[in-house]
């Protein structure tokens, strides 16, 4: 089961919000690199980052801060980048500076096409982003509810080639209440691909609730806002993970 840190870049800093509100942000850094390397030598194997400003205005923002970030970890571990991506250009720009994986999200709800392309032409490095309440689809940073069905949604997508699939239950997401399990085991049983689960983790409970569910295709949970408040502790929560499952 991989952990794996979310740093959230608004205007530059690192923060967290509280179900995707951006007037409700904590700023947790503002070194992205520093925190970034603090993630690395706590025990990170992988990153997820999250231009908020693009994802709201279509287009990257926080290019500047993406950048120092990866040249922070300098190649270390992987990165996974969402935020804005709207195009084949930004997705080349990102993977040839050193991004490893690039989360589509709204942009592969409202144009699937655009994803197809994607998966086609960057094959083992598109990553959908779904975000979903009560087992429907969120757009535009989660500020509109879709009609589609979250497990429907991502078959589609699974068959364009998409990695894997991020999946975030909105209702949970930044509030410290537990990660949806059940949720999260139904769609990844619904799949070929892995899952990785998003929103909700808070403590040692979640770990072992998720490590309980790997062999489902869970392999991996992002979490953030518990390791910047301090409900979880990163490095003892991989530590436990590794030790349950391997």
């Amino acid at each position: 089961m991989l952990l794996i840190p979310a740093i959230d870049l608004k205007d530059g800093h690192c923060v967290r919000l509280k179900q995707g509100l951006m007037e409700d942000a904590t700023v947790f850094s503002e070194d992205p690199g520093a925190m970034a390397r603090h993630w690395v030598d706590r025990g990170g194997r992988r990153l997820h980052l999250v231009d908020l400003n693009g994802a709201f205005a279509g287009k990257p923002v926080n290019e500047g801060a993406i950048k120092s970030i990866v040249e922070a970890v300098g190649g270390d571990i992987p990165i996974q980048l969402g935020g804005g991506i709207r195009d084949l250009d930004t997705i080349e720009r990102y993977l040839d500076s050193g991004i490893s994986y690039v989360i589509i999200g709204t942009a592969a709800v409202k144009n699937p096409g655009f994803l197809h392309e994607a998966c086609y032409a960057f094959p083992g490095q598109i990553m959908v982003g779904l975000d979903a309440k009560d087992g429907k689809v969120a757009v535009d940073g989660w500020s509109k509810l879709t009609g589609h069905d979250v497990i429907d949604l991502a078959k589609k997508f699974e068959d364009y080639g998409v990695e894997a699939v991020v999946y975030t239950d909105i209702g949970r997401d930044g509030m410290l209440s537990g990660v949806n399990i059940e949720a999260t085991v139904a769609l990844a049983q619904a799949l070929r691909i892995p899952v990785i689960a998003s929103g909700g983790v808070t403590n040692l409970d979640d770990v072992h609730h998720l490590c309980a569910v790997e062999s489902e295709g869970v392999i991996g949970a992002i979490t953030g806002r518990a390791i910047y408040e301090g409900t979880l502790d990163f490095a003892a929560a991989q530590k436990l993970a590794d030790e349950l499952n391997g």
